[in-house]
């Protein structure tokens, strides 16, 4: 592209299919719908045995399933002018698709083999990589001081106001709320559960990996002119997960204890697909020397609605990225906006063709020199314990 010729422009009739699958997107809770609401309240019962697994509650759909079915039926895909943005938009028409199902199937058997296609199981590779994690790292009991919901919040408010000064428009913000597990972003909100505790020594990363990763690149990609950018590509949940490690390794916060943690997720998802019980995967974690409590928690995300495979992309998906890095890749474009690492070469097609706009937010812990040398510690390592070095 020439000075003279200007950047590309996408067609209105493109743009406007590309807009509707991200408004249609934006009415999918999926995370939020698929996870119970009373997961806190199963916990004490379920610790003490009185119950083999906890008979979960679930939210009703705010949107109903059929109806975006349909309205997606009428998204003129065949319309789309430009190679690059109708491929990209294609795969996300059929993850929405699937996302719809899964909704349906809540609590069915079909749930699991529908999560299955859409995050995939848990191959050998990737199983010997978290076993190898589980038996060498070195965890000394529990993390320390804690962090209530109310702490956390306003570390978070914190955080998101030091964005704010860079760009004031930006719409982001956070809260506590007492129906949902964990701490977690749906669209532009950071969620904290009422009865959440953070680990202090964990805080900033934890910040870094839901604020400085999933909504900055929120702000990113909703920033763009292809707004799904800004809801999620399809497979974007790996490469985004792997791309939060990878900050809170960056700002120097991922502790043994919470990479045993992705590893063990690897291994409950692989138990479940392999038919163990709830119990039984509860059970095999307190054998690792996972605490109890925290075995609960990691057992029900993974268990949820039927069996959910999410939990093992965090792992993977730090793996693909150090590969990504070890090979010459960059960060760069990652942030442009919410999408996975094999649809790079596409995003960077628009890219140089002039049709994105550069980020409005830089991640905070990116501009940390010390970050740099990180993650070159992550491009040439082939032991992720290495990256744990000095924090317990």
């Amino acid at each position: 592209m020439t000075p003279a010729e200007g950047p590309a422009v996408l067609s209105a009739e493109d743009l406007a299919v590309d807009h509707t699958l991200a408004m249609l997107s934006s009415g999918i809770r999926f995370i939020l719908d698929v996870t119970p609401v009373d997961a806190e309240a199963h916990r004490a019962e379920f610790l003490a045995g009185t119950v083999k697994e906890p008979p979960f509650r679930y939210r009703e759909l705010d949107a109903d399933p059929d109806v975006l079915d349909a309205q997606l039926d009428h998204v003129a895909l065949d319309r789309v002018g430009d190679p690059t943005l109708g491929d990209l938009l294609r795969r996300k028409h059929r993850e929405m698709k699937l996302q719809l199902e899964m909704l349906r199937a809540r609590g069915t058997a079909d749930f699991r083999a529908l999560s299955v296609e859409l995050y995939g199981a848990v191959g050998p590779t990737l199983r010997g990589q978290a076993q190898d994690l589980v038996a060498r790292l070195d965890v000394a009991g529990q993390p320390g001081d804690m962090l209530t919901a109310e702490e956390f919040l306003a570390l978070a408010e914190a955080e998101i106001e030091t964005y704010r000064e860079d760009d004031p428009d930006v719409g982001i913000h956070a809260e506590v709320r007492p129906d949902v597990s964990g701490v977690l972003v749906e669209g532009s909100t950071l969620l904290i559960s009422e009865t959440a505790a953070v680990a202090a020594v964990r805080g900033d990363a934890l910040l870094q990996h839901e604020v400085g990763t999933h909504l900055v690149t929120q702000v990113n990609g909703s920033g763009q002119p292809v707004k799904t950018l800004g809801e999620g590509l399809a497979g974007y949940d790996e490469t985004q997960e792997g791309l939060a490690v990878l900050a809170e390794v960056g700002c120097g916060g991922l502790t043994p204890f919470r990479l045993r943690q992705l590893a063990v997720r690897v291994l409950t998802v692989h138990r479940m697909l392999s038919g163990a019980s709830f119990r039984e995967a509860h059970a095999a974690l307190v054998a690792d020397g996972v605490p109890a409590g925290t075995a609960y928690t990691t057992v029900m995300r993974v268990y949820r609605s039927g069996g959910l495979t999410k939990d093992a992309i965090y792992l993977r998906g730090l793996l693909d990225l150090r590969d990504h890095l070890a090979g010459g890749g960059t960060l760069d474009l990652l942030f442009l906006g919410k999408f996975a690492l094999r649809d790079l070469p596409l995003v960077q097609d628009l890219h140089d063709r002039g049709i994105l706009r550069p980020p409005r937010l830089t991640p905070r812990w990116l501009r940390d020199p010390r970050a740099v040398t990180r993650l070159h510690e992550v491009a040439g390592t082939d032991d992720l314990t290495t990256l744990t070095k000095g924090l317990g």
